[in-house]
């Protein structure tokens, strides 16, 4: 069990972002996650539109859909899991993710003890527009894209960019020394996850050290940046809002 000494933490929140690291976790339960526990690292109590957490599955634990009109996006970080849907079950190993729309109905049963790394989040839909299907794949079968052309910063595109998604799923991979190109400032807000690797992540005014298992929360027009450091490539899950207007808003 993680230990902190005088109270110490490497967690960080405030107004329009936040840094949440292993060391500040509490596990709790929830009624749709039998045999589990979940660690909330993002949720709308902070200011965000969307959870994220984790869910530590024992073996032969299970899940159902989450509540009416929330989407979910789920990846396996450790262990394996059965998914049941609508077009049948699948194993989804290491790695393998699933994004299942609002009101589609889906069971997850941990055949191992078991990780995820979980998001959910109220879906907004577009008038006009085809509603979302799920979408099931691997992040080592989804093609790596330089990013304007830089082969050491390399990104995923884990759902499809037509206009029924108003989200991304990314997979960032940096190599050693590696940056974003610029600070970005957007309306667009974020949900992270350190895959591996580590290095300083700029949030405002602030510099944070990050390393493999650390979430971060980046609220609407935060300033923002990564730099890569070490030997090793660092790689992050990112979920951010996307395809509909600011004017627009899932917060009930």
């Amino acid at each position: 069990m993680l230990r902190q000494s005088l109270g110490e933490t490497r967690s960080s929140i405030r107004d329009r972002h936040a840094v949440l690291s292993a060391d500040s976790h509490e596990r709790t339960t929830l009624p749709k996650w039998a045999g589990a526990e979940v660690v909330f690292t993002i949720s709308p109590q902070m200011g965000a539109q969307f959870s994220q957490y984790f869910a530590h599955m024992e073996a032969g634990g299970r899940a159902d859909a989450p509540l009416a009109g929330v989407a979910r996006f789920a990846m396996v970080l450790d262990g394996a899991i059965s998914l049941e849907h609508g077009d049948g079950k699948q194993t989804l190993g290491p790695e393998s993710y699933a994004y299942l729309p609002a009101g589609y109905d889906h069971k997850i049963h941990a055949s191992s003890a078991s990780r995820l790394v979980v998001f959910e989040r109220r879906f907004l839909p577009l008038a006009g527009a085809e509603p979302p299907y799920p979408v099931i794949g691997e992040v080592g079968s989804v093609e790596a894209v330089p990013a304007d052309g830089d082969t050491r910063l390399m990104f995923r595109k884990l759902l499809p960019t037509e206009v029924a998604f108003d989200c991304e799923f990314n997979v960032m991979d940096f190599s050693p020394g590696a940056s974003l190109p610029y600070v970005e400032t957007h309306f667009m807000e974020h949900g992270l996850l350190m895959l591996n690797g580590g290095g300083i992540y700029r949030l405002d005014d602030n510099w944070y050290p990050v390393e493999e298992g650390d979430v971060i929360w980046m609220g609407p027009y935060c300033p923002q940046w990564f730099g890569a450091l070490g030997e090793g490539h660092a790689r992050y899950l990112l979920y951010k809002t996307w395809n509909r207007d600011p004017l627009s808003t899932n917060a009930k």
